[in-house]
């Protein structure tokens, strides 16, 4: 028996299940590296600039939001960790919060190359 063609988000809408309980593919944060930096966008809507803490550490970017509404009883928490494979210039990493994403700016030391080391794929 073959299996549907269909996204695997499809085989699912017939079956009145939350729609985001069997979501797959979609991410919050966009990452790339462009002109000699990292560039980390990270959709956090409904939270303040003062509710964000950004952390670097030994090649680990710390991002958690909190945020408290006590008018109406709810709590909202954010908390991911990227690891950066090259020499980052932690003096200069800059951010930056507006229209809910959180821009986070990460130049990369000139000359920098990925650490780590190669491994042989063998067939």
């Amino acid at each position: 028996m073959a299996l549907p063609d269909r996204p695997v988000n499809s085989w699912f809408q017939g079956m009145d299940l939350p729609s985001r309980l069997f979501e797959t593919g979609r991410s919050d944060y966009e990452l790339y590296e462009e002109d000699g930096e990292f560039v980390l966008s990270v959709e956090l809507p409904g939270f303040d600039p003062a509710d964000i803490d950004v952390t670097w550490h030994e090649g680990v970017l710390n991002v958690a939001a909190e945020h408290e509404d006590e008018s109406r009883g709810q709590r909202k928490t954010y908390h991911r960790r990227f690891r950066f494979p090259k020499d980052v210039d932690d003096g200069e990493i800059a951010a930056e919060y507006t229209n809910g994403i959180l821009e986070v700016r990460l130049p990369i030391f000139e000359g920098a190359t990925a650490r780590g080391t190669t491994i042989d794929v063998e067939s």
